[in-house]
């Protein structure tokens, strides 16, 4: 998979270096979060799925104990639901849920941007910022999956060094939290932005952003800074508003099965037999 999802790229680096280092009930339990949320991702459980603990534990190969505090995890992260009875379900997304988590990234990247004009980068975080911004220039008119592939990653890195300029673990957390679901994440779209012409334009305005980020935090702009971050998360209401259009990019997108649009609505409620033709 040439593309993948925000959080899970950089959940699963920061994995490895834990894995090598904690105990071994940390590490199956680490094991297990992630692969349950790519088998999410990745469409292997519909929306109101119950998620079994006994075949996933043979799955997984994990035991009972890594498994539940995984389990717990992704409800924590807004993955799945729990049962009134107990254990977990998966939970669906609607439109409004996306709209709502794209908001609150621009929150909280906004108020990344605004410390780190506020409190001031060093020369070094600041030309770190600068080359990766002048290496994104050469990809972002590209429409080749090679330089998406080299965007995405660019693109994460600007972000983080962001997230890190705000020197706010807090933030941080926040953060990884907030960009953790379905088409929240800054490289959500980038599958899109690939494939579609309408998102490559997008892409286009987001690099402009990212330029305007680093002048505004150069001068200790703090509110223009949030500002612009903000607008900046914003793109990605529109870059869904363009997927949505266009069925066959939604559907390859990490995360679309867990998404509940109108018409698979209606072909749900199709699908169960009515009484006249029982």
């Amino acid at each position: 998979m040439p593309f993948l999802n925000t959080i899970g790229a950089r959940a699963s680096l920061v994995a490895q270096d834990r894995m090598s280092t904690q105990p071994n009930g940390t590490s199956q339990t680490m094991r297990a979060l992630l692969r349950l949320r790519e088998l999410l991702l990745s469409g292997e459980f519909a929306p109101g799925e119950r998620m079994s603990e006994l075949p996933l534990v043979d799955r997984l190969g994990v035991s009972r104990t890594p498994l539940r505090l995984a389990l717990s995890a992704l409800e924590h992260e807004g993955f799945l639901r729990v049962l009134p009875g107990g254990g977990y379900v998966v939970r669906e997304f609607t439109r409004a849920d996306i709209d709502d988590a794209i908001e609150l990234r621009g929150v909280l990247e906004g108020t990344a941007a605004r410390f780190a004009a506020e409190r001031g980068v060093s020369r070094r975080e600041l030309k770190a910022m600068v080359e990766i911004t002048e290496q994104t220039e050469e990809f972002v008119h590209r429409a080749d999956y090679e330089s998406f592939e080299n965007y995405v990653d660019l693109n994460e890195r600007f972000h983080a060094l962001l997230y890190e300029a705000a020197r706010s673990p807090l933030l941080m957390r926040a953060l990884d939290h907030a960009i953790s679901l379905p088409f929240a994440g800054p490289s959500a779209f980038v599958l899109a932005e690939a494939e579609l012409p309408e998102s490559r334009q997008v892409l286009v305005v987001a690099q402009s952003h990212h330029r305007s980020l680093i002048d505004a935090i150069e001068r200790r702009e703090g509110t223009r800074a949030e500002s612009v971050a903000r607008e900046h998360a914003r793109l990605a209401r529109l870059n869904l508003d363009i997927v949505l259009k266009h069925r066959d990019v939604l559907d390859r997108m990490p995360g679309a099965s867990l998404l509940m649009l109108a018409d698979r609505e209606a072909d749900a409620e199709e699908s169960v037999p009515s009484e006249a033709s029982t």
